[in-house]
């Protein structure tokens, strides 16, 4: 609901397709400047109660925003003031990423890690589809503040949802180093982890050329498709579903032995399928298209957290998930590149020069780094 607001809020003050790309960019930088960070702190506290803090602070960030919104009319507020709970919210969302992934692990053990983090994924995409649906609806019935308001009361459930958790162990938790051993320790794991350095660089150029295309949807869905707020909410739910799909089919393959073929194979589908946005074709073959994306977008992003925290020891698996938050966190440089591209060669060209140059790298890692193939 949030992504769905943000992204239609700023193209409605702006008008500008690069605006929304900084808005994209500003709600992801956290990640960036906080994936280590947010790393030894996942492997220093108890994840289950940190967690449930995280997820009710959530709620202040949609909070705040409702209140501005629901206080003025939309054409009197300042972008950068949106823009900057953006960042406020990105920066808890990195938290709750980090220690969320580390979390799951430590429920469903090394052996079911690829099913569990799946089968995490696809709830997660059914909570987005229901979110997307709802968020078009009351942006385009109520108001992009009512919107805000209704977001912020999910994070309340999820509290709520997450106090009914019994137990769970956590691997070293008596052992407790201060943070900043832990981030020094952080430094020493990428220095000796070929792997895990090498799957970060991959999760990075990826999260800029194939996960930054969300970025443009609301420009679709005002310019290119013409279906307003209530069609954009349509266009984020079927991508999810897209998603549920790919995880569906992930999750069934429990302990598969090929993980390092099948994510260079799926990021090569990611690129192509980006390409095939500037085929035109309507409404149908849009959807169709946006679909098989985010099928390959959240396999990919599954096997780089499943294979980062299986090549770790148990007692570093929080700083792994830091590190994909970290290289996630390069986003703003691919979310303001394609705004920038988007301005000038159009939503469609601009995705498909983006896709182009994902399967090209893609292609180029799976030939050059055999031992990366060679992850189980």
């Amino acid at each position: 609901m949030e992504q769905v607001g943000l992204g239609w809020l700023v193209f409605e003050i702006t008008d500008s397709p690069f605006m929304v790309g900084v808005s994209s960019a500003a709600r992801m930088a956290p990640f960036f400047f906080l994936g280590i960070l947010s790393g030894a702190v996942a492997d220093r506290v108890n994840r289950q109660t940190a967690l449930r803090i995280i997820t009710v602070s959530s709620i202040i960030g949609p909070g705040l925003m409702a209140l501005l919104l629901l206080t003025r009319d939309i054409p009197d507020v300042q972008v950068w003031y949106v823009i900057a709970l953006a960042v406020a919210m990105g920066a808890v969302w990195a938290f709750s990423q980090t220690i969320r992934q580390a979390y799951i692990y430590d429920v469903v053990g090394r052996k079911l890690a690829l099913s569990g983090l799946s089968m995490a994924g696809v709830s997660q995409m059914f909570g987005q589809m229901v979110g997307a649906i709802l968020a078009g609806a009351l942006i385009g019935y109520v108001s992009v503040g009512g919107q805000y308001l209704f977001a912020g009361g999910t994070y309340l459930a999820a509290f709520v949802v997450l106090l009914g958790i019994r137990k769970v162990a956590q691997e070293d938790l008596t052992q407790r180093e201060p943070v900043l051993q832990q981030l020094m320790g952080y430094i020493r794991l990428l220095r000796g982890n070929r792997t895990l350095l090498t799957l970060m660089c991959v999760t990075a150029v990826i999260e800029i050329f194939g996960f930054t295309h969300q970025s443009l949807l609301p420009v679709f869905a005002k310019d290119e498709l013409g279906v307003g707020a209530v069609g954009l909410g349509i266009i984020l739910a079927v991508r999810r579903g897209g998603g549920v799909f790919g995880l569906m089919l992930l999750a069934s393959l429990e302990d598969f032995r090929r993980n390092g073929v099948l994510l260079f194979a799926s990021a090569i589908a990611f690129g192509l399928g980006q390409m095939a946005f500037s085929l035109g074709g309507g409404i149908v073959l849009f959807l169709i298209v946006l679909a098989f994306v985010n099928a390959c977008a959240t396999t990919v992003d599954t096997l780089h957290k499943t294979l980062m925290q299986s090549n770790v020891l148990d007692e570093q698996r929080g700083r792994a998930m830091g590190s994909w938050v970290l290289s996630i966190g390069v986003a703003p440089v691919g979310h303001i590149g394609l705004g920038a591209m988007a301005g000038v060669l159009g939503a469609p060209g601009a995705l498909l020069v983006n896709g182009g140059v994902l399967t090209f790298v893609a292609v180029t890692a799976a030939l050059g780094l055999p031992s990366m193939r060679r992850l189980e």
